[in-house]
Parts: C-alpha cells; sequence; structure tokens
C-alpha cells in the first residue's frame, strides 16, 4: 500500500497546482438568480441543453439548487431551449 500512495504523490507534484473554486453568487452577496436573466443563465447550460454540474462550475450547494430552478423555469416558459440542435 505505501507504494501505491507515493506513486500517487509523485504523479500529483507534476500536475499543476489547482486553482480554488469559490461561488461567484457568494461572492457577490447576490440575494436572489431570476429565472429571467437569460444571460446568466446560459452560462450555466451546456450546448446540448445540460446544466452544468455544481463540482464543474464552483458554485455552492444552495446556489446551484437555484440555478437549477431558474433553468427549469426558463425553460417552461421558452426563454432557455430544453435542447440545442447540432447539424
Amino acid at each position: 500500500m505505501r507504494l501505491k500512495t507515493k506513486r500517487f504523490i509523485k504523479k500529483r507534484e507534476n500536475l499543476l497546482p489547482r486553482r480554488k473554486k469559490y461561488c461567484r453568487f457568494c461572492k457577490d452577496n447576490v440575494k436572489s438568480i431570476d429565472y429571467k436573466d437569460i444571460r446568466l443563465l446560459e452560462s450555466f447550460v451546456k450546448e446540448r441543453g445540460k446544466v452544468i454540474s455544481r463540482r464543474a462550475s464552483g458554485n455552492c450547494a444552495k446556489h446551484q439548487r437555484r440555478i437549477a430552478e431558474a433553468v427549469k423555469r426558463a425553460r417552461f416558459l421558452s426563454l432557455v431551449p430544453y435542447t440545442h440542435v447540432v447539424s
């Protein structure tokens, strides 16, 4: 077991240091996330229509839930498409 941990540590040393992700909504002290703000919501939706995960976006759990809820509301009102057609 000791050999495996040493190899893992050695591999990590060669990688670049990771930048700490932060929730931009907590940083900017945002009180609410509006479903009508399409520009903001589209930055959290992949080109195929999926919501970007919390781990990838860096949001905290509370704001990620609010983002997902706002995206779903915007989709229902046809402000944001459910899927993007790739031709």
